[in-house]
């Protein structure tokens, strides 16, 4: 397939952030891919290794990590926003999962109308607040507007969750470009999510890198291939963590394979 490479995309310059190497931003180019669904079970197998985890709700307006686990937070990041509470304050445990949750506000246009110094304060109270974590895993909005970029300059590391779907490489590709013209020394790696085997999900990734490599000259690692799991579907419809309830599945053995490497002291 092809991937555009050359139209400029209209998007605003992010605020300088305060960034935390522990730190760990999920993003895709666009919805539909499993990200939130990746960004939880990563979450888990994180705690399952004996580090203290964080999942943050980036998705600012359309939230929904609550959702999925099945939580009713009574605080979250809309009390933040309003100055109600602090982001240690908006925190709630998720015991069958062992980490602590800030959950968003989905439907609250005031979240997702932020203006850029408040949304850079929100960074910056994050990566404070990462200092008590080993890791912090933000889930973020899908697409490359001002918020999405804004927050995802606050981490380490950025994943890049993408399929084998067109649209799913393309707008991957154009996150990974405005990411690079924001930041050239930016961590970015690749999670090929729902993958019918990992040879098809390699070659998914090879893909996406050809035209990187082609266009941007740059060389996002793959950080690992997740393979489709009938077991996801059930888990996100009964809102139980996979790890918890089919921890034996490829999906599960993938992602706590990732997990691995992103713990690792290389990782």
């Amino acid at each position: 397939m092809s991937i555009p490479s050359s139209s400029p995309l209209a998007v605003e310059t992010p605020v300088a952030a305060t960034r935390a190497k522990n730190i760990i931003a999920v993003a895709s180019g666009k919805g539909g891919v499993g990200k939130t669904f990746f960004a939880i079970t990563l979450t888990h197998a994180l705690t399952m290794r004996g580090r203290r985890t964080l999942l943050f709700d980036g998705d600012l307006g359309l939230a929904n990590v609550d959702v999925q686990l099945g939580l009713m937070p009574n605080r979250d990041l809309g009390g933040v926003i309003a100055g109600r509470l602090t982001l240690t304050q908006a925190k709630t445990p998720f015991a069958p999962g062992g980490f602590d949750v800030i959950a968003g506000r989905s439907g609250t246009g005031s979240l997702a109308a932020l203006a850029p110094s408040r949304l850079a304060l929100l960074g910056s109270d994050l990566a404070e607040l990462a200092r008590s974590y080993d890791d912090v895993i933000m889930d973020l909005g899908a697409g490359v507007d001002r918020m999405v970029r804004q927050l995802a300059s606050h981490a380490g590391r950025r994943l890049v969750v993408i399929t084998s779907e067109p649209t799913s490489l393309t707008d991957a590709y154009a996150f990974i470009k405005v990411t690079m013209g924001d930041d050239p020394k930016a961590d970015l790696r690749v999670v090929v999510n729902m993958a019918k085997s990992t040879t098809e999900g390699e070659r998914t990734y090879a893909t996406l890198l050809k035209a990187c490599e082609n266009f941007l000259r740059f060389s996002p690692p793959l950080a690992g291939v997740v393979r489709r799991d009938r077991k996801v579907v059930e888990v996100i419809r009964t809102q139980t963590p996979l790890l918890a309830r089919f921890p034996s599945t490829e999906a599960a053995e993938d992602i706590r394979a990732i997990a691995a490497r992103l713990s690792s002291p290389s990782g």
